[in-house]
């Protein structure tokens, strides 16, 4: 019995902990690819664009007016 629910917390609280690791480790990642034009660059083709230097830059600039809460 003590096994079982001893399974289900440990489940909750890995799912919650990747959670909160995953979104932690996006948030990084977007904030680092503001300012690193050739990784935001890579993002695109990846989703099928190819952003030109005017794209880019207003792209850049959306990215930068972004605020990632914490």
């Amino acid at each position: 019995m003590w096994y079982a629910i001893t399974a289900i917390v440990a489940l909750i609280v890995g799912g919650a902990g990747g959670f909160f690791a995953g979104v932690f480790y996006l948030r990084k990642q977007l904030e680092k690819m503001q300012s690193d034009p050739e990784m935001l660059t890579k993002m695109a083709k990846q989703m099928g664009y190819n952003l030109n230097g005017q794209q880019m830059k207003k792209a850049q600039q959306m990215m930068r007016n972004q605020k990632f809460k914490r």
